[in-house]
């Protein structure tokens, strides 16, 4: 269960002044204990549409295993404004969270961490919100640059954004476009990495937020229900 830090009920200026605040709260460090559960969570919805169908998948290590998952069809109320992405999809995020059967010990998030221009995307938000780790693992850049990477599977190289480290672009297939990680909060660069190769298999994404994509789009067509499911004994 996650403790509210702030309403959502605010304006673009009055979201950018919180980012800033709950920012103050992001810790970058590595990961020490056994990761057994790894979480993925993503949103998807129509284009031009207010409703948003949000879900967090739980996956075992290390065979990837589909442990449980929630989702959820809620109403968005904030404006798609950049560098905000937090304020317009956790809201749903945080209602999925919440109904989760297994609790996780990382979370991957479709989005940056803290590879944002405050230093505050979505999956560092989120982290500081439900006080776990988090990693972003993001589609497209949003800040900073990176050397050229070779064409080969498993070539990476940091990512600056002036003189400082925020994430690590990974190649995660030969001859694929990058993926872009980044710490979110009680994780930093290297555990990150550890996590994502981890939860790699054949495809570009990490199976964890694969999952929760395919999952939120079904969501979305109506192929599955809104709810909970547990797929193995505790």
């Amino acid at each position: 269960m996650s403790v509210p830090l702030h309403s959502w009920d605010v304006s673009p200026a009055e979201a950018i002044k919180i980012q800033r605040e709950v920012q103050q709260k992001v810790r970058i460090e590595p990961m020490l204990d056994p990761i057994q559960y790894v979480a993925g969570a993503d949103i998807s919805f129509d284009r031009g549409s207010d409703v948003f169908h949000a879900g967090v998948v739980v996956l075992k290590l290390p065979n990837l295993q589909l442990s449980s998952y929630s989702l959820v069809t809620t109403k968005s109320t904030f404006p798609y404004v950049p560098g905000l992405l937090s304020f317009r999809e956790m809201p749903a995020l945080l209602e999925a969270w919440n109904q989760l059967p297994i609790d996780p010990d990382v979370v991957v998030l479709d989005g940056h961490g803290i590879a944002h221009p405050r230093r505050l995307g979505i999956a560092s938000h989120f982290g500081v919100w439900v006080n776990k780790p988090t990693i972003g693992c993001a589609k497209k850049l949003l800040v900073g640059m990176h050397e050229t990477l070779p064409p080969e599977s498993q070539s990476h190289a940091l990512i600056y954004d002036n003189q400082e480290i925020i994430g690590v672009a990974l190649r995660s297939r030969e001859n694929v476009k990058p993926i872009y990680i980044s710490p979110g909060h009680l994780t930093d660069i290297e555990s990150a990495l550890l996590i994502v190769n981890a939860c790699l298999s054949r495809y570009r994404l990490p199976e964890v937020t694969r999952h929760a994509h395919r999952l939120v789009n079904e969501l979305r067509k109506g192929e599955i229900e809104p709810g909970v499911r547990i797929f193995e004994a505790r």
